[in-house]
């Protein structure tokens, strides 16, 4: 039986995740989050969530050798706009956090998932489209902090030989949890709005077209990822996923064919030169061919399935869809 610890398990990806990996009874999962443990830990804590700082290595230790811990998903981290208001708590949870991890797998023959982002990327690209060998230029420190990131785990690979694989994630829409503070949760907030019968203003320009992809895409390239021929990977900073492009007035009109009467109006902050300085597309070819990754969800299908998960009666919804 694989063991598995994910750290970060009660956020917007750590949820699903979580979620997905337990379905599967060959599988021990234990979740942990800074947060407080809604379960106390019992017996080696079969099934139960334990609080973990990720920058406790010590803590990490007693878990990963208690609990025969031999696989980590380790999502712990600040997003992008939280980051610039906490640039030094930043660099110290997403670098510090990875280091602890690295370190454990470096010492225990470990196997780890690292998600980077599309933060990684700056400004100058081609026609906005990140290939996966593009240069890396953020502009945030979130973003700086997933280049370390990236380099770290290139190095443990190189240096030691630690299992570490990475998949560069676009934006992540989810009706499961709400986003925590990154620039593309506009993409998952204009559905809750639309969903309880309340207008939405958008804190970025309406002609802002950003990756995005649909929560069971990126569970699924997860595992996908980390279920993956060893032999076949090439790629050892972080793998570009797959994607769709939108903008804010696209996802507006793709719900107003469900409900008519939601309104959308922007009033840009400062998550607009964040979200400036992104690509509006990522070219996967290397996910693509090393382990066949290619997203499922459209534009359409994840309006379709968001408002039903968040609205299950329909009040809203148009008799006509």
């Amino acid at each position: 039986m694989r063991r598995i610890l994910i750290t970060g398990a009660r956020g917007q990806i750590g949820t699903d995740l979580s979620a997905e990996l337990k379905k599967n009874e060959d599988l021990y999962v234990l979740c942990t989050d800074l947060k407080p443990a809604e379960t106390a830990p019992n017996n080696g804590f079969e099934a139960a969530d334990v609080t973990l700082d990720v920058l406790d290595r010590d803590a990490m230790r007693d878990l990963v050798t208690r609990c025969e811990i031999d696989t980590i998903f380790h999502l712990a981290s600040l997003l992008s706009a939280r980051g610039e208001e906490q640039p030094d708590l930043a660099w110290q949870v997403n670098v510090g956090g990875l280091r602890n991890v690295l370190e454990m797998a470096r010492e225990f023959g470990l196997k780890v998932f690292w998600p980077s982002s599309i933060a990684v990327f700056g400004p100058g690209l081609d026609y906005g489209v990140a290939l996966q060998d593009s240069p890396v230029l953020p502009q945030t420190m979130y973003g700086v902090t997933k280049v370390a990131g990236e380099v770290l785990c290139n190095y443990y690979f190189q240096r030691y030989g630690v299992d570490v694989r990475s998949a560069r994630y676009p934006g992540i829409i989810s009706h499961s949890s709400l986003a925590g503070g990154g620039t593309t949760d506009y993409a998952v907030d204009i559905f809750h709005a639309a969903a309880v019968c309340e207008a939405y203003v958008c804190y970025l320009e309406p002609d802002t077209a950003l990756p995005m992809m649909y929560m069971p895409d990126a569970v699924r390239a997860t595992i996908e990822l980390m279920n993956a021929d060893p032999e076949k990977l090439t790629v050892h900073t972080s793998y570009n996923l797959s994607s769709i492009t939108f903008t804010p007035s696209e996802i507006t009109a793709e719900i107003q064919k469900h409900i008519p009467d939601f309104e959308c109006t922007h009033e840009p902050d400062y998550r607009q030169e964040i979200a400036s300085s992104w690509p509006s597309r990522m070219d996967a070819i290397e996910a693509e061919e090393d382990w066949g990754f290619r997203h499922e969800y459209g534009l359409a299908e994840i309006t379709t399935d968001m408002l039903t998960q968040l609205d299950p009666e329909h009040k809203r919804l148009s008799s006509k869809i």
